[in-house]
């Protein structure tokens, strides 16, 4: 038998599987395909196999803590925002008065 999973909460939610949630599904589907090539790159290369299922473990472990961190830590839109509030300036140098003088 199938297994069904619940992918959608409801009209205007964001997408939430298994924890994760909007972005992070992408980043985990993303980094699970590159942990994939570099399997495939350390195998051709002539690496034990031991050694490289060892490895890509190893980094897919971290990949998927490290996603499950961000996720909770942020939330759907919060790493924009923490990105977008590290590009705004400290301080805002005005050497004239005449910004603040009513005309």
């Amino acid at each position: 038998m199938a297994t069904v999973y619940k992918v959608n909460k409801g009209i205007n939610q964001s997408i939430e599987f298994k924890g994760l949630k909007a972005q992070y599904i992408w980043y985990l589907g993303g980094g699970i395909i590159l942990l994939l090539i570099l399997f495939a790159g350390l195998f051709i290369l002539g690496l034990p196999s031991f050694l490289c299922v060892g490895l890509i473990l190893i980094l897919g472990t971290l990949l998927v803590v490290k996603t499950y961190a961000l996720s909770r830590k942020y939330g759907e839109y919060g790493m924009m925002k923490a990105l977008a509030r590290r590009q705004l300036p400290k301080h805002v140098k005005c050497y004239s008065r005449r910004v603040f003088m009513k005309r």
